[in-house]
């Protein structure tokens, strides 16, 4: 709900602060007065297009400052923000700020924080509507029609959604396995002859690692074998050291007995004779872990390289070899048992098509139904407003498959004829404004429990109207006022009446500058305002009287 309004140096508006309650506010004053650019301001907030005339005369900027009540969570307006990253306390209330230079920049801000004018023209179809002689949007525009009659009726799309999504899903896979058989089909000679060859040379992961190593071993090996050999002659041979410490020790021992300073040597000996013993069955280690096999290195080396020319081949490293023999084998079971696999996708897609189309005809008869209600309901309401010989109808049409959606596969729209014999046409098609500022009224209190915006302003609606149509109009706001917030901008004392407060709009001049302000009239002003409004410039007793009984008749 609309809580203030303060303007700022907007074109007669020097500063204006306006408070705004709860049910009908009633808005008046004489033409020329100013009305209109009430609206203007409260349109700059909501994200109308800046214009630099906006700005009072010899001013730098104006500003207008919207104030609604906070926005409860997970309702329309508060995801919006939150989208945007507009953070807003808990319970506090939302505040549009708009500024307008003279130079034509212009700056937008919610609750001080900067955004666009595009995210204010998304706020405001939650926040505010406004119906008037040159209405644009809300109700004109037939995209939105299904939606409102969805409300209306209370017909619930969420299973149409999900059979629509399954039905998506399902026809996405079928896509995709086309193309993957296709892709693969005009491959398969080439897959054929690469997994051959991948089957026959058999690559395994680690295998470049290991065929490496074990090269590195041989060709160490091959450089060390003469020098293996000579240590191995050294030490084992005839006359190799081993057997000489061995033949010098057994000669030792026999003469130790007789000189106790010889234990020292054979024990020094001995000690010589078990490490060169040692030595040699680690050299024999050796000698063995790196022999030289010239066959079985040249199969190594062979190897090696195949398997590195065949990764470069393909493009891989030599470890992911078997993963690509096993990818391009099951892209040959794809080809193979691809036809069985589609006809099981295709039975899946007719299945949830069918889904879908049941779910969405279903939606279609609960919309049929409501359209019907809707028609009767606005039906009544267009004899009391002077529009008895019009007539109004929501048509539900079958969309082209191509168009079919998540909200189903109905297009909506409200048709009206306003003469007996006229062909129906679309509601925004109508020519005169007073009888579509009629018809909108008539829409809205039909359509009055399906939610929307809370507050509703309606722009000179009774224009041309008087008497009894005026009276019906004025009933009507004062119904719908019930569960919205209604201001009205009114020439007629009957809709005027209505009001639970009432907003003067008046013009002054001191001889040089001219202003427009708006007084919030107490009871006894009130009174006078709509008897002027009844008589004119001058205010008879008559007025007054008249201007009482319509007081205290509402």
């Amino acid at each position: 709900m609309l809580i203030s309004l303060a303007i700022r140096n907007v074109v007669l508006i020097e500063a204006l602060d306006l408070e705004f309650g709860a049910g009908l506010s009633v808005l008046t004053g004489e033409t020329g007065a100013g009305k209109s650019i009430l609206l203007d301001s409260l349109g700059l907030a909501l994200g109308a297009r800046a214009d630099s005339g906006l700005v009072r005369n010899g001013e730098a900027q104006a500003s207008v400052v919207a104030t609604f009540e906070p926005p409860a969570a997970a309702t329309r307006v508060a995801l919006l923000l939150a989208d945007n990253g507009i953070e807003i306390e808990p319970g506090e209330p939302l505040l549009i700020r708009r500024l307008v230079k003279a130079d034509g920049g212009s700056r937008a801000f919610v609750n001080d924080q900067p955004c666009s004018a595009a995210l204010l023209r998304d706020l405001s179809g939650s926040l505010v509507e406004i119906h008037g002689q040159h209405d644009d949007r809300g109700l004109l525009i037939p995209r939105g029609h299904r939606a409102l009659l969805d409300s209306y009726g209370r017909c619930e799309a969420g299973a149409v959604a999900s059979a629509h999504a399954g039905w998506r899903t399902a026809a996405k896979a079928l896509a995709e396995a086309h193309a993957a058989v296709d892709n693969a089909a005009r491959d398969r000679d080439y897959l054929t002859h690469a997994v051959e060859e991948l089957r026959k040379f058999a690559p395994e992961p680690g295998e470049e690692a290991t065929l490496a190593e074990e090269r590195a071993t041989m060709q160490k090996g091959a450089r060390l074998t003469d020098d293996l050999s000579a240590v191995g002659d050294c030490l084992t041979g005839s006359d190799g050291g081993l057997a000489q410490l061995r033949q010098a020790a057994r000669r030792l021992d026999r003469i130790a007995s007789e000189e106790p300073l010889l234990a020292a040597v054979l024990e020094a000996l001995d000690r010589a004779v078990v490490e060169a013993g040692e030595a040699e069955d680690r050299l024999a280690e050796a000698v063995e872990a790196l022999s030289f096999d010239p066959a079985r290195l040249d199969m190594i080396e062979t190897r090696l390289f195949d398997l590195r020319g065949l990764a470069r081949k393909h493009q891989v490293q030599p470890d992911d070899l078997a993963a690509l023999r096993d990818e391009m084998d099951a892209k040959l079971a794809a080809i193979e048992g691809g036809e069985a696999h589609i006809a099981a996708l295709e039975k899946d897609v007719a299945g949830k098509a069918a889904a879908y189309r049941a779910a969405a005809q279903a939606l279609s008869g609960e919309r049929q139904m409501a359209a019907g209600r809707l028609d009767a309901a606005v039906a009544a309401e267009l004899a009391p407003l002077k529009l008895d010989a019009a007539r109004f109808r929501t048509v539900v049409a079958q969309l082209d498959e191509g168009q079919w959606s998540p909200q189903g596969m109905d297009q909506v729209e409200f048709e009206i004829s306003t003469n007996p014999g006229a062909p129906f046409a679309p509601l925004a098609k109508i020519a005169s404004g007073g009888e579509l500022s009629r018809f909108i009224l008539a829409l809205k209190v039909a359509l009055a429990e399906r939610g929307g915006a809370d507050t509703l302003i309606f722009d000179e609606i009774d224009r041309g109207v008087g008497g009894a149509v005026a009276d019906a109009i004025g009933e009507r706001l004062s119904r719908l006022a019930q569960s919205n917030q209604i201001l009205v901008v009114t020439h007629s004392p009957q809709v005027a009446a209505r009001g639970a407060g009432h907003l003067l709009i008046a013009k002054s001049s001191d001889g040089t500058v001219t202003r427009t302000g708006v007084h919030a009239l107490d009871d006894a002003e009130r009174r006078e305002e709509i008897a002027r409004m009844l008589s004119g410039a001058e205010i008879t007793a008559e007025a007054r009287a008249q201007a009482e009984r319509l007081l205290e008749r509402v």
